[in-house]
């Protein structure tokens, strides 16, 4: 097959005609006509699969109607148009064999495998390099189109812990795990966080935690690595108030080198989730709050710095959150403004700070 053949031909040096337009190639089967899913079929009865064009950079775009109904390019365009129509047959191929599906499909198909972030998060990553792709003219639309499917709902609403239900669970667990309670909870640091936590990593001096690096779990075992994005890696006071406790836990349960672990499994080495659970679970039953995962008492922590008044931006700089959003495009966070916050959260512990929701509701008391 050379260049030109196919069934569109897209003609140079015509009058009227401009590169990129979609024609038909009519040489050996008289007049052609479109049928109601965008192919073309011939006078002579043959039905062919797709189109081609060639575009003024003088690379060749192949696309086609898909079982869907939507109008899809390939990823990439083509040196000749012979290539462009070889990458067509293969699709045509995939249709014919069921190897082919939609974005729509294989999203409806993550249902049945992935919860409802992984599937959103997949989906979201799917779209961003497909929008990718139209920015650099490789496509000509982006076929991500189902709506909302790169956002996730809770499974479960999050009821975040009181401080009596926080102080009963801290006082609930072994000693060498109370002070990882209340980092999760007044630091609102993630498990992976917390088990790599050096020695290093707690400015005693300037009540500061240095979150660098996260353990993973993948395959191969558990995995050091850098933070998920930039704004995780981050400073986080420490709320004064549990000073006491973080110079306590140093002394009793971390060894005395920089690289030391803060919180070490009791045999050495990175603590299994499986090993909190086990304590961890007894002394929330214990709270009175069964339902307390681990994790929420993050979403705790988050509850906790908002209640003493923290702006978006600062709390997501707390959290080492970096989801993107008009407001946050002008409020800055400064870590002098996050000792406040920490110097808060222990008047909060104190009683001397009265939460943002009790003023709101002594007013309307007062209206």
């Amino acid at each position: 097959m050379d260049s030109s053949s196919g069934p569109y031909l897209a003609r140079q040096g015509k009058p009227g005609l401009k590169p990129g337009r979609f024609l038909p190639d009519t040489r050996d089967s008289g007049t052609v006509r479109r049928d109601g899913e965008g192919n073309t079929v011939a006078k002579n009865g043959k039905r062919y699969f797709g189109n081609v064009r060639r575009r003024e950079s003088g690379r060749w775009q192949a696309r086609y109607t898909g079982p869907d109904g939507a109008t899809y390019s390939a990823p990439v365009t083509f040196d000749s148009r012979q290539y462009a129509d070889a990458w067509l047959r293969r699709v045509s191929g995939d249709i014919q064999s069921g190897r082919w599906a939609s974005p729509r499909e294989w999203h409806a198909k993550l249902r049945g495998e992935t919860g409802p972030t992984m599937r959103a998060h997949a989906y979201s990553l799917l779209r961003t390099i497909l929008n990718t792709a139209v920015a650099d003219d490789v496509i000509p639309a982006n076929p991500c189109r189902v709506r909302g499917a790169g956002q996730s709902k809770r499974a479960r609403k999050i009821r975040p812990a009181s401080l009596p239900e926080l102080e009963a669970i801290t006082s609930a667990m072994p000693a060498r795990y109370g002070l990882m309670v209340l980092f999760a909870a007044w630091c609102a640091l993630r498990f992976g966080e917390l088990t790599e936590l050096r020695r290093s990593d707690i400015d005693v001096k300037n009540s500061v935690v240095n979150v660098r690096r996260g353990v993973v779990r993948t395959g191969n075992g558990r995995v050091v690595k850098d933070p998920k994005s930039e704004a995780g890696i981050r400073a986080v006071n420490i709320p004064p108030h549990l000073m006491p406790a973080v110079k306590a836990h140093l002394a009793a349960h971390v060894a005395a080198s920089r690289d030391a672990l803060v919180f070490p499994a009791a045999a050495g080495g990175h603590m299994a989730p499986s090993a909190l659970y086990a304590v961890y679970h007894p002394a929330r039953e214990k709270a009175g709050r069964p339902d307390l995962r681990f994790h929420d008492l993050r979403h705790t922590g988050a509850v906790l710095a908002a209640a003493t008044g923290a702006t978006l931006a600062e709390l997501m700089a707390r959290l080492g959150h970096s989801t993107v959003s008009a407001a946050l495009l002008y409020q800055h966070a400064s870590q002098d403004r996050d000792k406040v916050i920490a110097a808060a959260l222990s008047g909060l512990a104190g009683g001397t700070v009265t939460p943002i929701t009790t003023v709101k509701a002594r007013r309307r008391a007062r209206s």
